[in-house]
């Protein structure tokens, strides 16, 4: 017999079988939250799958917009058939989400098979906007936050986490296709994404490389103030998982151009260290680049 208790034991599952980084942090949440945070990340993780492991573009559009459908019905009231939407209803309801954030996810994750490039800065925030921001809007309302000063904060932590996984994902989003750092970029550090195709990594790239890293530091210190906005529940997650973050930016800081032929993987001990070293002393600036 199908219950909320066994819809949101499939959402650990899939939790469990992702190797998120986020798995650690939402273990932090007292129970109910860490049910609905891991509901969250599991249709999340859901429509990611449906893009990245169907090989075939018309398939997958087939198949998001089927997933976005049922969706709709179960926010509509209908029962849905898949245990990870109905334990997003139920946790919808009970934090009061509300739904276009969820679509904005649906939307972002749709953008990778419209488009494998971005020409600008603009274009590529507006695709980081559905695919993490969105989130983090979502999860601070099953956080429990106050004041209006916490949403431009949980967008520019969006933001920072999401250029955060773009700089360490580079060779392997390459594989599939697509090159999220924007053309403009590019040209400004005298480099193109034809050199990156082709594997030619010359000094332009280690421009590109301090530059992108300088951006994402940037949206990290305006997330900030997000530590102050929210529950003391809520506080304790986002600095674990700023610390993990953290780690992975000062990765790829040290890294410098490698970054465009090696996926950054700081060790264990390190991201784990740092998420214990922000829980206790707080919020702080990440480490420069080298």
């Amino acid at each position: 017999m199908n219950t909320l208790t066994t819809d949101y034991a499939r959402c650990a599952e899939v939790l469990r079988g992702s190797g998120s980084s986020f798995a650690l942090p939402i273990r932090l949440l007292p129970f109910q939250k860490r049910q609905s945070t891991t509901a969250l990340y599991a249709f999340c993780r859901r429509a990611d799958d449906i893009v990245d492991n169907t090989h075939d573009p018309l398939a997958a559009r087939v198949a998001l917009e089927g997933f976005e459908q049922s969706l709709a019905a179960g926010l509509a009231g209908c029962r849905s058939e898949d245990p990870v939407l109905r334990a997003l209803v139920d946790t919808v309801r009970r934090y009061a989400i509300p739904p276009a954030l969820l679509y904005d996810i649906l939307a972002g994750v749709r953008m990778d098979l419209d488009r494998q490039t971005y020409d600008t800065f603009a274009d590529l925030e507006d695709y980081c906007r559905r695919v993490a921001s969105a989130v983090g809007l979502a999860a601070i309302h099953i956080w429990g936050f106050r004041g209006a000063e916490a949403l431009p904060a949980a967008h520019s932590c969006g933001l920072a986490f999401q250029l955060t996984n773009i700089l360490r994902d580079i060779p392997e989003d390459l594989r599939r296709g697509r090159i999220y750092l924007p053309e403009e970029d590019f040209q400004a550090c005298g480099c193109t994404s034809d050199d990156l195709r082709l594997g030619q990594i010359h000094a332009g790239f280690s421009r590109l490389a301090a530059a992108e890293f300088a951006r994402a530091e940037g949206f990290y210190e305006q997330s900030q103030a997000l530590d102050k906005a929210l529950s003391t529940d809520g506080r304790l997650v986002f600095r674990a998982m700023y610390g993990v973050y953290r780690s992975l930016l000062a990765a790829v800081g040290r890294a410098g151009p490698a970054i465009f032929t090696t996926r950054i993987r700081p060790s264990r001990p390190v991201v784990i260290a740092s998420a214990v070293a922000t829980i206790l002393t707080g919020i702080v600036r990440p480490r420069g680049f080298r």
